[in-house]
């Protein structure tokens, strides 16, 4: 199987969908952020010197799925017609576990916007966490749920 975003001579190329069917697409990703316990409770409790951190870092991921061909080159630009972005407090990490899902209709998927909008999301608790733990770590991003398209249903186990 070839790499899709290069042509014959190994150019990098944004990949050629007009001929490609419009159907419902759907993606979900995944990834956590670990911290320390004193953190953990600052941003379960509402505490941050910030803000509302779980709040505003789920806005952020929405915003990062929206902008997600701005920053990746060869992505298309997609119409979204769905974001969620959830952040589940998860004290064995202890952090969050960050779910992302995001909806199109249209001839490419929705995979890098997911994973733009959870990575996002991950990054803007950090930021907002910062002052008080450095030490936060991000991980485990990946793709759970790819949904639609000629290749058809994508899903972890």
């Amino acid at each position: 199987m070839a790499l899709t975003h290069f042509d014959s001579d190994g150019a990098a190329h944004m990949v050629d969908v007009s001929d490609k069917a419009v159907t419902n697409r759907v993606a979900v990703s995944e990834t956590w952020i670990k911290m320390q316990p004193e953190t953990f409770e600052i941003i379960t409790q509402g505490r941050a010197k910030k803000g509302d951190v779980i709040g505003v870092a789920r806005l952020a991921g929405i915003m990062g799925a929206k902008k997600t061909a701005d920053l990746i080159p060869l992505c298309h630009p997609l119409p979204i017609t769905k974001v969620s972005v959830d952040l589940d407090p998860d004290p064995t990490l202890p952090g969050l576990r960050i779910t992302a899902t995001v909806k199109t209709t249209g001839q490419t998927g929705v995979e890098m916007e997911a994973l733009t909008a959870a990575a996002t999301c991950a990054l803007t608790v950090y930021d907002m966490a910062k002052a008080v733990d450095k030490g936060m770590e991000i991980g485990g991003l990946r793709v759970v749920l790819k949904d639609g398209g000629k290749s058809g249903r994508y899903e972890t186990t």
